[in-house]
């Protein structure tokens, strides 16, 4: 790729797309993570057992740093609406506003009082009340994923709008729009889909500590043995019932995206002519680079992409050269000669989205996601019945796996945005040519910003991302090394007027751990 030959509408769209993505590597594991910690909180009200409370200090640790790097880069996703696609925030802004402000007013409003009551309030209020005000934190993150979502999905299905005389859309049944079963599909699937990074998570953290217990022949019947087992526990079973749910939750995706995006869908199988039954390739080797869907050859699974879409093996799925000559003859064989294409306009459109993007981000959301299931299940088989295990590769291959189900997300994030090219709001096929609403890529990208202000904005974005990426896996990593530390071991925090540094909350007036990250807030 020539990096030089990329117009302002290329860069923009690699520049939302790297930042992106970058953000979504935070949601997942925020949203799972959390859950899975308010969980353990849970268990630990409810019980009383030291090591739950370790567990949830430790977690909760880990929940929190990726929280904070998660908001830091989620608040350059809005100011790109303005500064690099302002036509496409106008078209959408009648839709989004609503949506986008109750993300922000009541979901972060959730989020943020309520965390901060967590942190400070250990041994400040009562222990219950501290359980609420987690699960209240954690709620108001899957009610702004939600809302987020459904500002998503819209863009993927429009509903609940009408055309206006300027030819944008018009708000008229928000519910619908709320309600949308795009939104629905798409919610219930990153929902379990993070639940499957939280799991990976405490299974590679979890395995990596008892090893190293073990060959420091530490003792295998205290209570931190018991948070690491049962930390490997829970998050293997965890991941295992979520890659379960991930695949019935696709398989809604899939036949709505049938439905709703069939050229979508025919690209992610590289499928050139139309087939019945017809066939879900495994693997594909073509010049897919090209966009030219001709002379594939793949290994297949016949019939199964018939089911994918039909639920049946045997209905035929339209091909793509048959799709892109359909699209062209409803929305048109080139881009209107309009001022607002800038210089697009006038070319002729391919409505076929990147095949080898589509295609390979498809297979490396299911290929990472049943990395991740294979590994939850050697990690629950590695430690049945007390056993611990001591196998480098099987133990820091589980830990490298971490890696997978965030490869996951990404790459499905990737297939879903890339699918729908070359709209950005695409067609509601369930209405009247006449009167729906779509929005091409090539006309929402800003008119009055040039190619080297959004090169010097990618840029600087990068460099500071990358900055942090560098902070927060430093952060994590020291979190992992140490494992759990004095300041987990009990709920109340030192005295308040206390005048030495030197004293700690623990029972046995142990050393404070001032360099313990985030032992400010506990």
């Amino acid at each position: 790729m020539d990096l030089l030959a990329l117009d302002t509408l290329d860069v923009a769209r690699w520049q939302f797309g790297i930042t992106t993505v970058y953000h979504f590597l935070m949601v997942p594991l925020t949203i799972g993570l959390g859950i899975l910690v308010a969980v353990m909180h849970t268990m630990w009200v409810r019980t009383s057992r030291p090591e739950w409370l370790r567990m949830t200090r430790f977690w909760g640790k880990v929940y929190l740093v990726n929280f904070v790097l998660g908001v830091a880069t989620g608040l350059v996703q809005e100011f790109q609406f303005g500064l690099a696609w302002s036509e496409y925030s106008r078209f959408v802004g009648d839709v989004f506003g609503s949506l986008l402000a109750m993300e922000a007013l009541l979901a972060f409003f959730l989020e943020s009082t309520f965390l901060g009551l967590w942190i400070f309030g250990w041994g400040r209020i009562p222990k219950r009340l501290q359980l609420a005000a987690l699960w209240a934190a954690v709620i108001g993150s899957i009610v702004s994923a939600y809302f987020i979502i459904a500002a998503n999905s819209w863009m993927q299905h429009p509903v609940g709008v009408t055309v206006g005389p300027d030819g944008r859309p018009q708000h008229v049944d928000f519910l619908a729009v709320l309600t949308n079963n795009t939104a629905l599909a798409a919610f219930s699937h990153a929902i379990v889909a993070a639940l499957m990074v939280a799991g990976a998570l405490l299974v590679g953290v979890g395995l990596y500590q008892l090893r190293k217990r073990k060959l420091a022949e530490a003792p295998t019947s205290d209570v931190d043995h018991s948070v690491w087992r049962r930390s490997v526990r829970v998050g293997g079973f965890v991941s295992l019932a979520a890659f379960v749910l991930v695949a019935v939750t696709g398989d809604w995706q899939g036949k709505l995206m049938y439905q709703q995006q069939p050229l979508k869908m025919s690209s992610a199988e590289a499928l050139c002519e139309t087939e019945a039954p017809a066939p879900f390739s495994i693997f594909a080797w073509a010049k897919l680079g090209s966009n030219e869907c001709d002379d594939v050859h793949s290994w297949t699974v016949p019939g199964l992409l018939s089911f994918l879409a039909h639920s049946d093996f045997e209905t035929a799925v339209p091909g793509v050269n048959e799709l892109q000559e359909q699209y062209a003859d409803v929305y048109g064989e080139t881009y209107p000669d309009d001022p607002s294409f800038g210089e697009r306009a006038g070319e002729e459109i391919d409505y076929t989205p990147v095949l080898a993007v589509t295609y390979w981000s498809f297979r490396l959301m299911i290929g990472m996601g049943a990395v991740s299931a294979g590994v939850a299940a050697y990690a629950l088989w590695s430690t049945r019945g007390g056993r611990v295990p001591t196998s480098r590769v099987g133990v820091y291959g589980s830990l490298l796996a971490v890696g997978a189900p965030f490869v996951a997300n990404a790459a499905g994030w990737v297939f879903t945005e890339m699918g729908r090219q070359p709209f950005v709001v695409y067609p509601n096929p369930d209405v009247p040519v006449g009167e729906q609403v779509y929005f091409f890529t090539a006309q929402a990208v800003s008119p009055g910003v040039t190619t080297a202000e959004v090169w010097t904005s990618l840029v600087s974005l990068g460099v500071l991302y990358g900055a942090l990426a560098v902070v927060e896996l430093v952060l994590l990593t020291r979190l992992v090394r140490r494992g759990v530390t004095t300041g987990d071991t009990t709920p109340t925090p030192p005295a308040v007027g206390s005048s030495s540094r030197d004293d700690d909350d623990r029972p046995d007036g142990g050393p404070r751990s001032d360099d313990d990250v985030l032992s400010f807030a506990y």
